[in-house]
């Protein structure tokens, strides 16, 4: 049976969860899950760090308003692993750019091409040091939060840290998509102009 430590720092304000997580590290005698359930993007943020820092995969997920979940999966024993760094409060890492995805594809030509070439782009996104602090799909694009997307773990380890991800309700019923919705929330044209009107910079893949 996997070895799977659970911490709950619910309602702790950073560094209490890096603080809590980096001592059950320590406690572990051989390799598992870390499983730390967190109320904030910020701690979400902070742990995926340090869990990156000590070398381990981290996963993400959002499970309600105000519940994240991060694993950090332990595959070798931490005795063996790279030293974590102290822990510390990391400021936001969303900034005020705009990503607007209104195609499943990415570029013009073959579209199983342009399909790998929009999963790859969303996965970079996932990468960026300063997120986005808004990700909207529309048209087409509104495919690529839906069930069946190949995207969707890349998205909802986006959310998960605190980046909106939107897709246009119009389009998601156009396409018969709306109860099919499997990451973020839907949004009409007005709010879209919005977002783009007050972002610092817009990206369209």
């Amino acid at each position: 049976m996997e070895n799977h430590v659970l911490v709950n720092a619910m309602g702790e304000a950073c560094p209490m969860p890096v603080v809590k997580a980096t001592q059950a590290l320590r406690e572990m005698t051989e390799a598992g899950v870390l499983e730390v359930l967190v109320d904030n993007e910020i701690a979400v943020q902070n742990l995926t760090r340090m869990g990156a820092g000590k070398g381990y995969a981290v996963q993400a997920e959002k499970q309600g308003d105000a519940k994240y979940s991060v694993r950090i999966l332990v595959n070798t024993p931490p005795t063996e692993a790279a030293p974590a760094p102290e822990p510390a409060c990391v400021p936001d890492a969303r900034g005020d750019m705009v990503v607007a995805v209104g195609s499943s594809t990415m570029g013009q030509g073959n579209d199983e091409l342009g399909a790998t070439l929009m999963k790859g782009f969303l996965f970079a996104v996932s990468q960026l040091p300063k997120l986005p602090k808004t990700i909207l799909f529309y048209n087409g694009g509104a495919k690529l939060t839906t069930e069946g997307s190949a995207s969707l773990e890349d998205l909802k380890k986006l959310e998960a840290q605190g980046v909106e991800i939107l897709t246009c309700g119009t389009c998601l019923n156009y396409y018969g998509l709306t109860e099919k919705l499997a990451v973020g929330g839907v949004t009409n044209m007005y709010a879209i102009v919005e977002k783009l009107a007050a972002a610092s910079h817009v990206i369209r893949p």
